[in-house]
């Protein structure tokens, strides 16, 4: 009775597609855009907007000052106050400079619509001269939230440029479970392409992911032992997610937001040739050894990378001694990109490309010091809390972290 069987699993199927919990939605204003027929802003014009702005009306929800920066075609505004967030389009109406979009705060649920101006009074025309000096350039406007987008006032002023070391910083800020976790209602699932996708707007230029093994040794990305409603959709399925085959899984598995569970091959290939990102962690969260079909699939990116000229690493996670004997085991492991977790004498074993200690054994300065004298580099996780973020970057000699809340660290990079 074979048609049973595949009339079962195809009923199943659409039960789970159709099973969706979208945990987000991005707002939208219900009068139609300003951006309508606006010109696209040149390339050429775009870098004078970026740098440090003060804010004059709104600092209360947003803070005193925010970094601007461009990700693409957005318009993207780090502030470090609840980790304020800005993701703006933006279009240009004869000399006139238009912005809309979403803000939200990081650290809780608060999310609206925000709309900004700057007119030629406000020294649009020193952003198409090349001219912008402190406090010639300000953007005003309104922010509230979704039923009320006008409620309040925003102004922010021009202040200074990024610093020559903001510029020129190689600092790798590394988000976590590929972007943001699930607690973050970010409108997409931890550990998936669609929050990959969303890293560098977040402020990431690096992620870190969770690796796990299927059945028939397929790795993917997933973070915890079982398939759990924290992370999935109801499903047909249960228990320790390791113990279903790759195929089961995308059949029967929806993540939170509705996603199909990615391959490590998937995602990586999305970040060669989607992203710029430029760093890749691997954490090796499988219970069995997935070392011998994770590495084929990181060394073969890693050959493309070189070949495409593309600014990437991606490394092999190392968290404990038995994932060290496991790496050590695998063949010509020496020259396998890797991070170290523990000692650096156990970073000199496995001769790894970097050392990830925790961040709670403090900067470490003559170790890391020592790393940085052999030719690798140092970056600790997981920093989360102001205080900590802006001591690692300004006292520390760490070369990145990995963190929940890239937007933030993203501000006291760029506002070094």
């Amino acid at each position: 009775m074979k048609w049973i069987k595949y009339i079962l699993l195809a009923m199943l199927s659409i039960f789970v597609s159709c099973n969706t919990n979208l945990e987000y939605l991005e707002p939208e204003y219900l009068d139609g855009s300003i951006l309508d027929g606006t010109s696209t802003i040149p390339d050429n014009i775009k870098s004078n907007f970026e740098g440090i702005y003060n804010i004059k009306n709104g600092s209360d929800t947003f803070g005193d000052r925010v970094a601007f920066k461009w990700v693409g075609d957005k318009l993207i505004v780090y502030g470090s106050k609840f980790g304020s967030y800005f993701k703006l389009g933006g279009g240009v109406q004869d000399t006139v400079f238009l912005f809309e979009g979403s803000w939200r705060h990081m650290q809780n649920v608060d999310v609206g619509l925000l709309r900004l101006k700057i007119s030629v009074e406000d020294g649009a025309l020193d952003l198409w001269n090349n001219s912008v000096k402190p406090g010639s350039v300000k953007l005003k406007g309104s922010f509230g939230f979704e039923d009320n987008p006008n409620q309040k006032e925003l102004t922010l002023e021009y202040y200074r440029p990024f610093s020559e070391e903001a510029k020129n910083s190689k600092f790798l800020i590394v988000a976590h479970r590929g972007g943001g976790r699930n607690s973050d209602y970010l409108g997409a699932s931890e550990n998936t392409l669609e929050m990959i996708a969303m890293a560098e707007e977040l402020g990431g230029n690096g992620i870190e992911i969770d690796v796990k093994l299927s059945k028939d040794n397929i790795p993917f990305l997933y973070h915890d032992k079982n398939i759990n409603l924290r992370l999935t959709q109801e499903s047909p399925i249960q228990g320790p997610i390791e113990d279903f085959t790759f195929s089961q899984l995308r059949t029967f598995v929806r993540l939170k937001n509705g996603e199909r569970i990615p391959s490590v091959k998937e995602a990586l290939e999305f970040v060669l040739m989607k992203t710029t990102l430029r760093f890749v962690w691997l954490d090796m969260k499988s219970t069995k050894n997935a070392m011998p079909f994770v590495i084929p699939i990181q060394q073969d990116i890693m050959k493309r990378t070189k070949e495409m000229g593309r600014d990437l690493v991606v490394v092999i996670g190392i968290p404990n001694e038995d994932k060290q004997a496991l790496f050590l085991e695998y063949p010509n492991s020496q020259n396998i990109e890797s991070i170290n977790e523990m000692t650096v004498d156990d970073v000199r074993k496995t001769n790894s490309y970097a050392w990830g200690p925790r961040w709670t054994m403090g900067s470490q300065t003559s170790l890391v010091r020592e790393i940085h004298s052999e030719g690798r580099i140092a970056i600790t996780w997981t920093v989360d809390q102001i205080q900590f973020i802006t001591t690692f970057i300004n006292e520390s000699e760490f070369d990145g972290f990995v963190t929940n809340y890239p937007t933030i660290v993203a501000y006291y990079n760029y506002a070094r």
